[in-house]
């Protein structure tokens, strides 16, 4: 399985996640790519097995993804104070992969009926639905 975490800001929620599933599937593959070289470092230190930075290698990694994980703003044009870009977000919306969106209410995307969970709670549930998609 060809594993892509996608975060950016301080990459905070990329590492929560990066350890989550290391903890969980020791011998899986996580490709991050981090927004910003902050995100990417953080991820690497969390146990990623490889790490790269910027538009281009998310554009890359979305080609050969199978399941992208990372906050809702990946997807969204500018988002996370314009640190997606368009051909970003339009690389994760045309992967093949499946996505595991973690709803993040920042930056002015609200998403409406969705149960204000911790960011703990929410890596939880990623995890447990990469499980789905792993067995």
């Amino acid at each position: 399985m060809n594993l892509v975490i996608i975060d950016g800001q301080g990459g905070g929620l990329g590492r929560q996640l990066v350890s989550a599933v290391k903890d969980r599937y020791p011998d899986i593959e996580i490709i991050a790519i981090g927004a910003n070289s902050a995100a990417t470092n953080a991820m690497l230190r969390a146990g990623a097995t490889q790490a790269a930075t910027g538009e281009n290698s998310v554009i890359v990694a979305c080609r050969r993804a199978d399941v992208i994980i990372g906050p809702v703003g990946i997807v969204i044009a500018d988002s996370m104070l314009g640190e997606i870009t368009p051909a970003m977000a339009q690389a994760v919306g045309q992967s093949h992969a499946k996505r595991i969106l973690i709803p993040v209410n920042l930056c002015d995307n609200i998403i409406v009926g969705v149960t204000d969970l911790s960011m703990t709670k929410n890596v939880q549930n990623a995890v447990e639905i990469l499980g789905t998609l792993i067995d």
